[in-house]
C-alpha cells in the first residue's frame, strides 16, 4: 500500500491478502481511512464483507472512494430496541406503510437532494444504481431501500446494504414537515430484521444521540469485528 497524505491507498489486491487486512489494518488503531479510485461492485462488496464503510469525497481533480475501518461503531441488538410514547402512538395507529426495496431510483434521488453537498457524488449514485442488481460470486451481499409513508406521502426513507445476518444503514430522510416519522421508520425497520432474523443492525458512526435513543450500544473495532464475522 501506498500512503497519500496520512491517508492510505488501498486496492483489491490488498483486501484480498488475508494476512494483511488481519495483521495490520484490523490491529492498527491509528489508521482508519483509506481511498481507491476503483468504484467496481466487486471492491465495494468485498470492502463491506470486510467491515468498512465507504462513501465517496473530492480529492483534488477527482472523486475518491474513502472507506472507513472504524474505530468504534454503534450496533443495535433488537432485544434493546426503545420505543419511545409517540412513536408507539403511530403504531398503534397503523396508518402507515412500510415498503422494502420498492423504489430505489426514488430513494437515492431523494436522499441526493437532501444531503446537499454530501458524499453521494455521482460516481457513488452511478454505483449504488449497479449494485441494485449485482450478484457477487461469492459473498451475501444485497442493496436495500426501506421507505414509510403516510397515505402517498414518503415519511421517511433509508438506504444501506444486507450482509448475511447483517443489515448496515448508509444514508437516510425523514419528512421534516412530520413529526415522530424519521423515528418510526428506524422502529419499524428493526421489527423488520428482528422478524426476519438478523442478528444485529450496524449503525454506523457512533457520535449521533438518535442511535442511542433507539437503543443502540458503541463497540469498539476489534468487539464489533468479532461478533461481525461471525454473523457475515
Amino acid at each position: 500500500m501506498q500512503e497519500e497524505a496520512s491517508i492510505y491507498f488501498i486496492s483489491k489486491n490488498d483486501i484480498r491478502t488475508k494476512d494483511l487486512v488481519e495483521n495490520y489494518i484490523y490491529p492498527n488503531n491509528e489508521l482508519n481511512y483509506y481511498w481507491s479510485n476503483d468504484f467496481s461492485c466487486d471492491f465495494y462488496i468485498e470492502l463491506a464483507q470486510l467491515g468498512f464503510i465507504s462513501i465517496s469525497s473530492p480529492n483534488e481533480n477527482e472523486i475518491i472512494l474513502l472507506s472507513e475501518i472504524q474505530h468504534e461503531y454503534s450496533v443495535l441488538d433488537f432485544k434493546n430496541l426503545h420505543i419511545s410514547k409517540k412513536v408507539q402512538k403511530l403504531l398503534n395507529k397503523n396508518t402507515y406503510t412500510f415498503k422494502i426495496n420498492q423504489d430505489y431510483e426514488k430513494v437515492i434521488e431523494i436522499l441526493e437532494s437532501y444531503h446537499k453537498n454530501s458524499w453521494c457524488t455521482k460516481e457513488y449514485k452511478k454505483l449504488l444504481y449497479e449494485l441494485i442488481t449485482y450478484q457477487h460470486e461469492s459473498i451475501d451481499f444485497t442493496l436495500n431501500c426501506f421507505e414509510v409513508y403516510e397515505e402517498k406521502i414518503l415519511m421517511a426513507c433509508e438506504i444501506g446494504y444486507t450482509i448475511g445476518k447483517t443489515y448496515t444503514s448508509l444514508s437516510g430522510y425523514s419528512n421534516k414537515k412530520y413529526n415522530n416519522y424519521g423515528t418510526l421508520q428506524l422502529v419499524v425497520l428493526a421489527k423488520y430484521l428482528d422478524n426476519n432474523g438478523y442478528h444485529f443492525w450496524n449503525l454506523g458512526h457512533a457520535m449521533m444521540a438518535y442511535k442511542e435513543k433507539l437503543g443502540a450500544i458503541i463497540h469498539s473495532r476489534e468487539d464489533f469485528l468479532k461478533r461481525w464475522k461471525k454473523s457475515i
